[in-house]
């Protein structure tokens, strides 16, 4: 059963972050320009795949040398740091 949860837990913070992102505007738009939605459906479906496969990954090598603790702050750090960015960008 943990494992079901952790597969819920990940699908609804995942969905959640993700609705109204640039990844979902990027997605509008190409199927708006190309007229070919499965095509980027399919398209943005496998980039999201290999980038979670990768995230997944990643942060389970990592926690082998880096606090749990740590990480997770850098990670809002760099989340903040691009926000701000994005801010500034847009002027």
């Amino acid at each position: 059963m943990g494992n079901l949860n952790t597969l819920l837990l990940s699908f609804m913070t995942i969905f959640l972050a993700e609705l109204g992102d640039k990844t979902q505007l990027a997605v509008i738009s190409l199927s708006a320009k190309t007229g070919a939605p499965i095509f980027v459906f399919l398209g943005a479906s496998l980039a999201m795949c290999i980038l979670s496969f990768l995230g997944a990954y990643m942060g389970s090598f990592l926690i082998k040398f880096i606090p749990k603790e740590l990480i997770e702050k850098l990670a809002g750090i760099i989340f903040i740091l691009i926000g701000i960015f994005m801010i500034f960008k847009g002027k």
